[in-house]
């Protein structure tokens, strides 16, 4: 079983109320072989929502605000759901702050890049679920 962003199965979940959808992912949902997550709404955010980066250990707004608090939680309870399916790989959204890997926006909001991961990934590594980053 796979976790998947569920921006990229077609739910309009994105910090801009927009979807990612990949076919093929969506066609995974389907049939029953990957269960979408949004770890931001698991978290208590709201859709549409401010844009946030990743600095340091927190995340922030582009107006400042800290939602870091927001980003753990929703990590955790998309955890709790992995671990509930036997997941042993995800399918994540890149550069994001929440579901990117090894590469994420580096808290300038100016579309740069940094290394690194998002909440969610990085809690996932640590737990052994397998990553895999989609454009």
């Amino acid at each position: 079983m796979k976790i998947v962003s569920a921006c990229l199965s077609g739910v309009h979940c994105r910090y801009d109320c927009k979807a990612q959808t990949r076919s093929s992912i969506e066609e995974m949902v389907k049939n029953g072989e990957a269960i979408p997550v949004c770890p931001e709404q698991l978290g208590g955010l709201s859709t549409p929502r401010p844009p946030a980066e990743r600095i340091g250990d927190k995340v922030l707004t582009n107006s400042g605000s800290d939602v870091t608090a927001q980003y753990e939680q929703g990590a955790l309870e998309a955890l709790r759901i992995a671990q509930l399916c036997g997941a042993t790989e995800a399918l994540l959204k890149s550069k994001s702050p929440m579901c990117g890997s090894g590469k994420i926006y580096d808290g300038t909001f100016s579309g740069s890049l940094k290394d690194g991961d998002g909440v969610f990934a990085e809690l996932l590594k640590k737990h052994g679920i397998k990553i895999t980053s989609v454009e």
